[in-house]
């Protein structure tokens, strides 16, 4: 075994965990799913059959992945954070074959109790403030907070918040990467 659980931890026989992660007390990864190298799944975690998480995810407490979903690289979703798969769920009425997907793409993070409505993409490096509600695809970089959730700025890769001067360029406070805003698109220039 390549990765490393909990006693408590349920991995179904099936699933796929990579080298290095782990899965903590109480989790439940089911046979369907696919997780890469060094993740961490906290406590209370619940990953789904047709759920693809990529490496150096890290997954905090209480957070469930249902079908449908993908993580690609290095995602943070925060604390009891929540993603759903069906639009307009009734419990009296089947909706399995409507799942709409979402995507998470690479190095974004997902705050503490955000909800991600299924059918989204999270663009890269994108930042969902800790209660925002996504109902929408959100832009690579952008700082996303509030209910619904509106864009109220930009994120550097590294997390920080970045400040466009008049000419629409910007620096990471924390790695000095330079950035140009290009309407409501932010591409990293060096």
């Amino acid at each position: 075994m390549s990765y490393w659980k909990h006693e408590s931890a349920i991995v179904d026989e099936g699933a796929q965990l990579g080298e290095g992660t782990k899965v903590w007390h109480f989790a439940h990864v089911s046979p369907g799913a696919r997780i890469g190298a060094g993740c961490s799944l906290g406590q209370g975690v619940y990953v789904g059959n047709d759920v693809l998480i990529g490496k150096g995810c890290k997954v905090q407490n209480h957070v469930s992945i249902y079908d449908a979903v993908t993580l690609e690289d290095e995602v943070f979703c925060g604390p009891s954070m929540v993603f759903t798969n069906v639009y307009n769920p009734r419990a009296a009425v089947v909706r399995k074959h409507e799942y709409r997907r979402t995507l998470v793409k690479k190095g974004a993070t997902l705050g503490a109790n955000c909800t991600i409505v299924c059918g989204s993409t999270i663009g890269e490096y994108a930042f969902i403030g800790a209660g925002a509600v996504v109902q929408k695809d959100v832009a690579p970089h952008a700082l996303m907070v509030g209910v619904p959730a509106r864009r109220i700025g930009w994120m550097s890769r590294h997390g920080e918040r970045l400040q466009f001067d008049a000419a629409g360029l910007a620096s990471c406070p924390a790695t000095g990467e330079r950035y140009r805003l290009n309407g409501e698109h932010v591409e990293l220039i060096s």
